[in-house]
């Protein structure tokens, strides 16, 4: 019998891509207040890549805590736009804020990934990826918001490559799984090298 695979993050996307690739993961979310940790690696002056790890490593270390035979994935995304943070936005009206700010500019988006055996950490990994929005009107983006909103709303930067999103932008460069929120080909990787996945 195979190891016990869990994935400790909610997000449906990450589950799907690693249940495509042929890995079966137990979902376990983890619920912890984001915000209020990165508030405080922000006030220690902590760089976007390293807020990525800590809450990725975070979340694998809770369900760790718990299930220490398992093999745990912790997952988080953070944008990053000239080493700020910008977090998910509560309201449209933020969320309009936000896509006004990032219009014709370009952004990074770190996707890291902490996996956690017998509960330590054994490998880490953070993911970057450009991405440079087109200058769209104020009409479009209003359009935009109010047929997307229920999809994006829980996204950091509030698109989704696989949707309409992908009309916001002139250029992405990186892994395209990375802008998913996911560093699968680097997990996958790592778990066929330890014999996890069959190689």
């Amino acid at each position: 019998m195979g190891r016990t695979v869990i994935l400790a993050s909610a997000s449906p996307v990450r589950q799907d891509l690693l249940g495509r690739a042929g890995l079966a993961v137990e979902v376990i979310p983890v619920r912890i207040d984001e915000q209020a940790i990165k508030d405080a690696l922000v006030e220690e002056d902590a760089k976007p890549r390293d807020i990525a790890d800590a809450l990725a490593e975070f979340k694998a270390r809770r369900v760790s805590e718990k299930h220490a035979d398992a093999l745990v994935i912790g997952c988080d995304q953070v944008l990053d736009l000239n080493g700020r943070i910008l977090s998910k936005p509560e309201t449209r009206d933020e969320a309009r804020g936000q896509l006004r700010e990032l219009r014709a500019r370009r952004h990074a988006l770190l996707s890291a990934a902490v996996i956690y055996d017998g509960g330590k950490p054994v490998w880490r990994h953070v993911g970057k990826a450009q991405l440079t929005m087109r200058s769209f009107s104020d009409a479009y983006l209003d359009d935009y918001l109010t047929r997307n909103w229920e999809s994006v709303r829980h996204t950091v930067g509030c698109y989704k490559l696989e949707e309409e999103g992908i009309r916001l932008f002139t250029r992405v460069e990186g892994d395209y799984f990375v802008v998913l929120g996911l560093p699968l080909l680097e997990i996958l990787s790592y778990l066929t090298t330890t014999g996890i996945l069959k190689a």
